[in-house]
């Protein structure tokens, strides 16, 4: 920013932006300018409000009129540097941010938007370095630390990547990045599973709430445990197949139909089968998992297909089992109507979320 002060609509459209109300700070802005069409800190102003709003072009327009107006404005080279940057032309934008680091060497915002530039037009020494003065001049403001982690990654330097996570997190408990990676670190471990993960990724998303790739990584989570249930309807189909002597080997064979009390027995197995593996693992998930189980089933047409997959193998075996069946042929139909489409299924729906 320049020395000079601005004017009251201009302050209160960057308050407006800070809100994220960026609609109502440029139509507040462009009042401003089409009263004073020469007041440079309004054209930045609204430079940052287009960038913000994804009109990146007009962006760099309205910080172009800034500079001609105000060569020496630190902050129209820096927003100049950002709507190029979203333009993808990061030679243009990286000459932008050193321009405006030397007229105003004690900002951290074109040190921090350099230094991320450079892990692609420089060298990994220099963006290092570029990263640990934005930190430097700006130790209490989470971006820097963004931009800090960033660059620690591209280097490899686990320590400092560490070390910036905990920064963000003692600005901002609520940090996406930081709780993102707290979390990921957490679900990777080994022996992590479907159920955990998802109890992890729902916690972070309380936490930080809009985190969109916490609520990706969420379904994705959820997803895996639907997948699982297909093992336990399985199961259940496998036990029941054994139960009433489906496919007889070497004379064997059990005389059918079997006796009611085998049967019971085989009924009472699947229903531990299912209820510790499914309904009491459910039940002890956190409140967000359990009610991103039943919104992705809603949403999600493969999640639907592997539940109702597991529902159908499930039913099959239930019927081997609950029916005094006299012959074989009818159980060996239900049994491959029942393995047959799951098994085909595997093979393919992994990531399908």
């Amino acid at each position: 920013m320049s020395g000079t002060s601005l004017h009251p609509r201009v302050e209160q459209a960057l308050e407006l932006y800070g809100m994220e109300r960026r609609e109502e700070a440029l139509a507040l802005v462009d009042r401003r300018l089409a009263e004073a069409p020469d007041d440079h800190e309004a054209w930045t102003t609204r430079a940052r409000c287009l960038t913000a709003l994804g009109r990146q072009e007009e962006g760099l327009d309205a910080a172009d009129q800034a500079l001609k107006l105000e060569p020496e404005l630190a902050d129209g080279h820096f927003m100049r540097g950002f709507a190029l940057r979203r333009l993808s032309r990061l030679p243009e934008a990286e000459q932008s941010q050193r321009e405006a680091i030397r007229l105003a060497p004690e900002l951290w915002g074109p040190r921090a938007q350099r230094a991320e530039m450079l892990i692609f037009v420089g060298t990994k020494e220099e963006a290092l370095q570029e990263a640990l003065e934005a930190v430097r001049l700006g130790p209490d403001v989470v971006d820097t630390w963004h931009t800090m982690y960033k660059v620690a990654a591209f280097n490899s330097r686990s320590a400092l990547v560490e070390e910036s996570v905990r920064q963000m997190l003692r600005i901002d408990p609520a940090d996406q990045l930081a709780v993102s990676h707290v979390t990921d670190r957490e679900v990777r471990k080994p022996g992590t599973s479907a159920a955990r993960a998802a109890d992890l990724y729902a916690g972070a998303l309380a936490t930080a709430p809009g985190s969109q790739s916490l609520r990706a990584d969420l379904d994705r989570a959820v997803y895996r445990m639907l997948r699982g249930t297909r093992w336990l309807a399985l199961l259940c189909l496998v036990m029941a197949a054994v139960t009433v002597g489906v496919f007889p080997t070497g004379g064997g064979a059990k005389e059918l139909p079997v006796h009611p009390g085998t049967r019971l027995w085989a009924l009472a197995l699947m229903a531990l089968v299912w209820g510790f593996g499914a309904w009491r693992r459910y039940r002890r998930l956190r409140t967000g998992a359990r009610l991103t189980v039943r919104s992705l089933v809603r949403r999600s047409f493969w999640a639907r297909v592997v539940l109702g997959q597991a529902t159908w193998a499930t039913l099959c075996a239930l019927l081997l089992v609950a029916l005094p069946w006299s012959g074989r042929t009818v159980p060996q139909v239900l049994f491959w109507l029942a393995l047959v489409p799951n098994l085909l299924s595997m093979t393919h729906d992994r990531d399908k979320v």
